[in-house]
């Protein structure tokens, strides 16, 4: 097409249309409105049969201009003019016309045919009429008539049978494209030939996407020829693998045909070979001749670009020369540029120039992501030349230094409408400090706000981002953080949208539309609900989000389908879906926000209008957590030499890796342990060559992989590694004895180039040149000898010229000195004299073995004289055992060195070698050398090797000696094994047998290798390596002794002494008695003075100054200075500003420390201490005491009264701190150690005095120095705590704990469950003496669990705990029960409360009345007794139970048949209680005016009082009923019976229980006990021996006394702990 053409090819004369004839213009003007006339009336009557015609242009229509393509020009397949071809008519159907079959049937379609025959043979008659003298124009004419002729014909034809049916067919396959398997980067080649009509219209699928030649330049290659349709997909890799589907389209219908591509992999190591370009003529032979232009291009890339460095942000460029021969104008090469085996293409951070003979590749902003290895391949149509190198692109300088490097390769891994997941790789540099993790960040494409996604760092290196617009476009970036700050950001991502894949897919290309709809087998039934997706799978998990992905369902229903996702928690049966609100479109979903160790489950339904089909199989749970383990570290590194500035590197790979990323390498320099990266773009192999390093430097290597868990440890370190370049070494000497060992090293047509060794003994001179002689052989007949040269030629090669091509010669070589003309060697082999014509050098010649050691030596050898078809570039040292065969030839160097000499190590010490050399180019490898004399590894006696020497100018020197030196002999020096013969940087001196080279002025252009040989020896040389490393350190030293210092051990420093003195202070290592000191202040020499004190100990080399005080003028700067004969040095001490006040202030204090220290004074000053038992003493400790000194305490200013005597043997003062108590009020004598309280707060203070003076030492226990101590106290407290116990009482259960010491300003936590609890009526706290205690009542299950009592100190505090579960809940549980119940029972007993007496002694004839108490529930049974007889109540014996309370006993007239034991016995269901009395009757004394009693304290009667009614009963003594005992009557007045008042005496007051705990939860006293107010202790014991019962118990609630028993003083004293 002519739209397609360049534009140099658009103003062609071939390519005018103007070289026609006005005739033919006229004709095709007519045909072409003809042609679009018709085809506007057939599409309205033929439907779609003419869109196949009018979609055609200009080209297409005109049959000249398909006629002139084929027919006169001769064109490659890029549409470029190579020729020009002579039409031969063979019949052929396409040259007879110049149409193609599908462009001729076109043709045939127009109405306008007998129009046009008409016109055409008119104009044929006027064309032959015309004269035209050009050949040319006649061939041209003439193929028009024929053409048209043709054309005309089958014209006609095509009518005839234009309403024949099968005129139109369907596509149809001739031949299917078949399915390939082939290597990773070969190319491959589907086609496939389509029959149809009209012509059928192909279009090319892989896995049912459209492929668009456009969308990927360079991949796919699209042709359709002859209806031959073919694609070609380019450099295959693993992505093209697929099913491939052509489609041939025609309105009649549309076929199909498939093909499948495996593309495979090499097991072993990739080939980093690049492939051979599509774009490689198939043409083209495989000797590179070009078929289109008759020649072979030759293609040579000169001017390489080398290994390079670059740093972030920095542009930079890399271009070759390109040669190509022979030179055709207008003819241009493919010029590719691939990055470690990816072609690149222009963009914004690369650009690519072609100038006709300069290939340039611009990276205008490097970045770490453009490190690799460049390749540069031009391609012409006879092959193709690359040369490739290296690039390194180390980190940008951190903004903060320490920070990390920027990390590289960002990715949008996925995208969804919601959520785009973001990978990268970590950085090699992490600035000295672990990388904490990565920040991401986004900015939406059009705009340039970054915006922060994440809040944390993140340290998996792949991060979901959400919280995007659907729709739009984004661009990410990442950069790294370590402690120190962060990193530069990244590279930014290629843009990425937020769209639903299955959205982005249908935007995408697709096939075109045919006109008409084609019903398959996919075509789903309408109606029908989708049925359950399949392979559901989790394709990647991690602790912040999980990828599903499935296959769609088979039957999908009569639309698109969606779907919902559903998660579950393992071990439960709750699906809850994820995305309720929109179904996703795509079979892939990410899920975010799960719970980080939780295990889940998934599964997919999917759905549609139809309804929501049945889910899938659930997945295997899955735990919620980072799957990717961050890999082991690699195997064992081996460096191997390469280069003289890199070595290569290679390892073994990390065990087990999962998605390896690749490699991290870095070196150190041997014992600085300082690591530099050497690369950072991390390396996929198991091998790198690390560039950069500097020469004759040892290097250690280590390796560390990475993923995107992270990086892995370091490998081991490898060994050491020198890095130098190959060196060579050589031989000595010769008399006039014959050479030997004369070879050729080039050969031309008419000379020879030919080469000899030196001779074994050179005689009394040094040899002066050789001379050379050839004769002729013929037939093997030698002829005579001819000189070859009158003069002698110094070199060891010489060229014979004017000889005869296809001759054979033979040389001999005599040497020449002083004394003549040595004796010609013997005839060498025949040579013949023929041109040499190979590709490869020659081989090198005149090698030399020098600096001869026990395992070392330098070999040196000069280069061929035959180059080959290229420059030599490099070379391969050879060896072997003397008396070894030729099999035993090894290789010494692995890699080729270039330079022309090489040092040879690891040498058997006492074995004999020998040595070749071969040289290389490009083409190969030459011919080794001829191999040097047999060579004892041994080091001779007396041999010495050559050592850097700096006298005490400064001046550097290398310096060599030799103590096997003839009267001849002469050092001869090199540098890099060029000798030196007028060098101005260095001078030599030789003086007998040391010769010594003398830097002028040293510097790195003196970098390299330094030789000296000696003649006249028997191989007499040294060497020596001055690296720039070693360059710095003797200028170092030079710097030293040019300008010594006296070496110190300190410098110069301040410290104070007694009294405030100052000294001054400094050490020199070593100073000899003739060394001097000035002092200087302020740049003044002070000196010995009143002021000043020094001191100079040469011995010991301390400088001393002394200073008694210091004053305001003594500010600034103090110098010592120290001279030693040349040697000097001097150390300042500056003391201003702050420095200078603050040491003022210290020396002043320590004046007047020790002024204080003359009389009694504080050693240690008043300070608190707290001891176990909680006692609070204050101390200090005082010195320089005597006996009349004395000691005063102070509280607040007021003088305390110490209760003991001063004791100064030891030195130290007591106080405890105490209070007056009741009993000591008054008296200043007596003190009692009680609880300290806030009243102990204030200011202490010692006073220590005597007539030398006095001292003070005071202490704060206010404010923040009282809860100090307090605090102290209280973790006293907390530390002397029991563990809690557990105990059950009748109310519940009781955790309780005791401490030695408790004060009421204690702070206590109870806790359940580690949450303090919240007190209740239930659950109350409090204090009784040292208990503290928790009382849980009435426990119930929900009571189990852990309890704790924390105790404040105001620091941790400390806690005690105890498990109130299982068991011990159990137990305590049933012990409650237990005590409850008895409790209830003895509450709830039948009971006698009081009235009777133990003894009624009464007068016969009178009448008696008692009456006592009766309490129990339920009611109890009350029955009374004479004699152990019940009794019935009759008119003489009234007995009486009245309210269900007072039970009366009444005798209405009393005789002596009532004498008697009587007892009341009461009972009900809890238990039965009796109380008894005895009777007397005596004889009648008369009415004394009574007839009611009352009992006194002892239970007698007293006769003469009415009964009492508002006594308080008394309480029986037993409730057991017993055999009365007969007591004696004791005549005592009856008196009421009252409560016992409290003791007069004051009681000690109660401890007030804690804020929280109210009174009432004071805990119960067990019986018994004695309590406040309970009267003499005998007295308790009695009334305790009274109640006491075996089936009772003795508790008394804490609120007061139980109901007919008196009230008493509440109880304070703590219930024994349970055993």
């Amino acid at each position: 097409m002519s739209g397609s053409l360049p534009f140099y090819q658009k103003h062609h004369r071939h390519y005018d249309r103007g070289y026609r004839s006005r005739e033919a213009q006229s004709a095709v003007s007519q045909y072409q409105q003809t042609s679009s006339t018709y085809s506007s009336q057939s599409k309205s009557s033929s439907k779609g049969i003419a869109a196949s015609f009018t979609a055609l242009d200009e080209s297409s229509l005109s049959p000249l201009t398909k006629r002139a393509k084929p027919t006169y020009l001769a064109m490659d397949k890029e549409n470029q003019i190579i020729g020009y071809v002579v039409p031969i008519y063979r019949g052929s159907q396409e040259y007879a016309s110049g149409l193609s079959d599908t462009e001729e049937a076109r043709l045939k379609g127009s109405s306008g045919y007998m129009a046009r025959r008409g016109l055409f043979s008119s104009a044929m008659e006027m064309e032959r009429s015309e004269h035209h003298t050009s050949r040319r124009s006649v061939m041209r004419e003439s193929a028009e008539r024929i053409s048209l002729t043709k054309r005309i014909h089958d014209n006609e034809e095509y009518h005839k049978r234009m309403n024949e049916d099968n005129l139109m067919h369907t596509p149809e396959f001739v031949i299917k494209p078949r399915s390939h398997t082939v290597w990773e980067k070969q190319c491959v080649r589907l086609h496939c030939t389509v029959s149809g009509w009209p012509e059928p219209r192909v279009v090319w699928y892989k896995n049912n996407v459209s492929i668009d030649p456009m969308a990927n330049p360079g991949k796919y290659k699209l042709e359709s020829k002859y209806n031959v349709h073919s694609l070609e997909i380019n450099r295959c890799d693993f992505d093209d693998t697929a099913q491939y589907r052509v489609s041939a389209m025609n309105s009649k219908g549309e076929l199909s045909a498939f093909a499948s591509v495996v593309v495979k992999r090499f097991k072993g190591e990739v080939d980093e070979s690049l492939p051979v370009p599509s774009q490689q003529k198939a043409n083209s032979r495989s000797d590179g001749w070009a078929c289109e232009y008759g020649i072979t291009f030759e293609t040579h890339v000169v001017d390489k670009f080398g290994v390079s460095f670059g740093r972030e942000g920095e542009t930079l460029s890399l271009g070759c020369t390109v040669v190509i021969y022979p030179n055709l104008q207008r003819y241009k090469p493919e010029i590719e540029w691939f990055r470690d085996d990816k072609l690149l293409t222009p963009s914004k951070w690369i650009q690519t120039h072609w100038s006709g003979d300069q290939a340039t590749l611009t990276l205008t902003h490097l970045n770490k992501e453009d490190e690799g290895l460049y390749t540069l391949r031009v391609t012409t149509k006879s092959g193709y030349e690359t040369h490739s190198a290296y690039v390194f692109v180390r980190d940008a300088d951190a903004e903060v230094e320490g920070a990390p490097g920027s990390p590289l390769d960002v990715v949008c891994q996925d995208a969804n409408k919601d959520y785009i997941i973001i990978s990268w790789k970590q950085p090699a540099v992490d600035g000295g400090s672990a990388i904490l993790g990565y920040f991401v960040d986004r900015c939406e494409v059009g705009t340039t706000n970054w915006i922060q996604c994440n809040d944390t760092p993140v340290k998996f290196a792949r991060y979901p981002v959400t919280g995007l617009v659907e729709g739009r476009s984004y661009i990410f970036r990442v950069r790294a953080v370590n402690k120190t700050g962060m990193s530069h950001p990244s590279r930014v991502s290629l843009p990425a949208a937020a769209m639903d894949p299955a959205d982005r897919a249908r935007k995408g290309t697709s096939a075109p539309w045919t006109g008409q709809i084609i019903v398959t087998e996919e075509e789903p039934a309408e109606g029908v609900v989708p049925s359950k997706p399949c392979e559901l799978t989790i394709t990647e998990a991690t602790r912040n989000y999980v990828v599903l992905s499935w296959k769609p369902p088979g039957e999908k229903g009569h639309e698109g389908i969606m779907y919902y996702v559903e998660k579950c928690v393992a071990g439960s049966d709750s699906w809850q879906r994820v995305n309720t609100e929109i179904p996703v479109k795509s079979p892939r979903f990410a899920l975010f926000d799960l719970a980080e160790g939780k295990s889940y489950s998934f599964r997919v339904r999917a759905c549609n209008s139809a309804g929501v089909g049945e889910p899938s199989e659930p997945t295997e749970p899955t735990t919620v957590g980072d799957k990717l383990d961050i890999p082991a570290a690699p195997g064992r590194v081996v460096p191997t030499r390469n280069t003289d500035t890199s070595v290569v590197v290679s390892w073994e790979a990390s065990k087990d890796a999962k998605e390896l990323i690749g490699y991290y390498i870095e070196s150190s320099l041997v014992g600085k342990n300082q690591w530099e990266p050497c690369n950072n773009k991390p390396v996929k192999g198991k091998r790198f060559i690390c560039h950069g390093l500097t020469t004759e430097e040892s290097y250690v290597f280590r390796v560390r992989a990475l993923n995107a868990a992270g990086l892995s440890d370091f490998s081991q370190e490898s060994e050491a590694i020198k890095v130098k370049a190959a060196i060579g070494g050589g031989i000595p000497h010769a008399s006039p004895a014959p050479p030997f060992g004369i070879t050729v090293l080039e050969c031309e047509r008419d000379s020879m180039v030919l080469a000899w060794k030196q001779p074994a003994f050179i005689g009394g001179a040094d040899i002066t040149g050789y001379f050379v002689d050839y004769r002729e052989v013929v037939g093997g007949v030698p002829g005579k000898w001819h000189e070859a040269n009158i003069k002698s030629v110094s070199e060891r090669a010489y060229r014979v010229s004017e000889l005869k091509e296809n001759m054979d010669y033979q040389f001999q070589v005599r040497a020449a000195n002083m004394a003549g003309v040595g004796i010609p060697s013997a005839p060498s082999e025949v040579f013949r004299c023929e041109e040499w014509t190979i590709a490869v050098p020659g081989p090198p010649h005149d090698l030399q073995a020098l600096e001869v050691r026990k395992t070392s030596l330098t070999l040196l050898w000069k280069p061929p004289v035959y180059q080959g078809r290229d420059e030599v570039n490099g070379y391969y040292v050879d060896i072997k055992e003397a008396a070894a065969g030729i099999e035993a030839w090894r290789g010494v160097n692995e890699k080729a060195c270039t330079s022309r000499y090489l040092k040879v190590s690891n040498l058997k010490e006492g074995e004999t070698y020998v040595f070749r050399v071969r040289a290389q180019n490009k083409a190969g490898v030459s011919k080794p050398s001829e191999a040097t004399e047999p060579v004892l590894a041994d080091t001779k006696p007396g041999t010495k090797d050559m050592v850097v020497d700096v006298d005490d100018d400064g001046v550097v020197s290398l310096v060599f000696e030799c103590s096997l030196m003839t009267p001849d002999s002469k050092f001869v020096w090199s540098k890099n094994y060029e000798e030196m013969t007028e060098n101005p940087r260095m001078t030599i001196e030789t003086k007998g047998g040391k010769s010594r080279a003398i830097f002028n002025n040293l510097d790195v252009e003196d970098i390299g290798i330094y030789s000296c040989i000696v003649t006249h020896t028997d191989g007499a040389s040294g060497s020596y390596a001055l690296t720039e490393e070693g360059v710095k350190e003797l200028l170092k030293v030079s710097h030293d002794h040019k300008f010594p210092i006296i070496p110190l051990k300190t410098e110069l420093a301040v410290e104070l002494q007694e009294k405030g003195r100052v000294r001054f202070w400094l050490q020199a290592e070593k100073i000899s008695a003739n060394g001097k000191v000035e002092y200087v202040f302020n740049d003044n020499v002070i000196s010995q003075g009143e002021k000043y004190k020094m001191n100079f100990d040469k011995n010991t080399g301390v400088i001393e100054m002394f200073m008694d005080s210091l004053s305001n003028q003594d500010e600034g700067t103090y110098t010592f200075q120290l001279q030693d004969g040349k040697a000097t040095n001097q150390s300042s001490l500056v003391l201003i500003g702050d420095v200078f006040k603050q040491l003022q202030k210290e020396a002043e204090f320590q004046r007047k420390e020790w002024t204080r220290k003359q009389g009694p004074h504080f050693v240690e000053y008043l300070s608190y201490e707290v001891t176990p038992d909680c006692i609070v003493r204050l101390r200090c400790k005082v010195g320089n005491m005597k006996k009349d000194s004395v000691a005063l305490w102070y509280k607040d200013g007021r003088e305390i009264k110490a209760n003991e005597k001063l004791d100064f043997s030891e030195g130290v003062l007591n106080l405890e701190i105490a209070q007056r108590t009741g009993a000591a009020a008054g008296d200043d004598s007596v003190w009692k150690k009680l609880k300290i309280s806030r009243k102990d707060s204030g200011v202490y203070e010692t006073i220590v005095k005597d007539d030398r003076g006095k001292d003070t030492s005071k202490l704060n226990l206010t404010d923040q120095g009282f809860k100090d101590l307090m605090n102290q106290v209280f973790s006293v407290i907390a530390n002397s705590s029991t563990p809690l116990k557990i105990q059950s009482t009748e109310e519940g259960i009781r955790l309780y704990t005791f401490v030695n010491y408790y004060n009421d300003e204690l702070h206590v936590t109870w806790k359940y469950k580690d949450s303090a609890i919240a007190f209740s009526d239930r659950i109350k706290s409090g204090v009784v003496g040292e208990q503290l205690w928790l009382q849980i009542s009435e426990p119930t299950e929900k009571d189990k669990g852990k309890y704790a009592i924390e105790f404040f100190d105001g620091k941790g505090g400390l806690q005690r705990t105890v498990e109130l579960a299982g068991q011990a809940f159990d137990d305590a549980f049933a012990e409650f029960q237990r005590l409850k119940a008895a409790a209830i029972a003895e509450r709830n007993r039948a009971r006698v409360a009081g009235g009777l007496p133990d003894v009624v002694t009464i007068q016969e004839g009178k009448a008696l009345n008692l009456t006592c108490n009766i309490s129990g529930d339920p009611l109890p049974e009350v029955t009374w007794l004479k004699n152990d007889r019940e009794m019935v109540s009759d008119d003489h014996y009234l007995l009486k139970f009245e309210s269900g309370k007072f039970a009366s006993f009444t005798i209405t007239q009393v005789n002596t048949a009532d004498s008697g034991k009587y007892s009341i016995l009461v009972k009900n269901k809890y238990g039965t209680e009796s109380g008894e009395f005895t009777l007397k009757v005596t004889e009648s004394l008369g009415d004394i005016g009574g007839s009611s009693y009352l009992t006194d304290a002892d239970g007698n009667v007293v006769i003469g009082q009415p009964p009492p009614k508002a006594a308080t009963p008394k309480p029986s003594k037993t409730p057991t009923p017993k055999t009365p005992t007969p007591q004696t009557p004791k005549a005592q007045t009856p008196t009421p019976q009252t409560p016992t008042p409290a003791p007069a005496t004051p009681t000690p007051p109660t401890p007030t229980p804690t804020p929280e705990v109210p009174d009432s939860s004071a805990p119960p006293t067990p019986s018994g006990t004695p309590t406040p107010g309970d009267g003499p202790k005998k007295k308790v014991v009695e009334k305790k021996k009274v109640i006491k019962r075996k089936d009772s118990v003795g508790l008394k609630s804490p609120g007061g006394s139980r109901e007919g028993t008196p009230n008493t003083t509440p109880c304070t004293t703590p219930l024994p702990p349970e055993d």
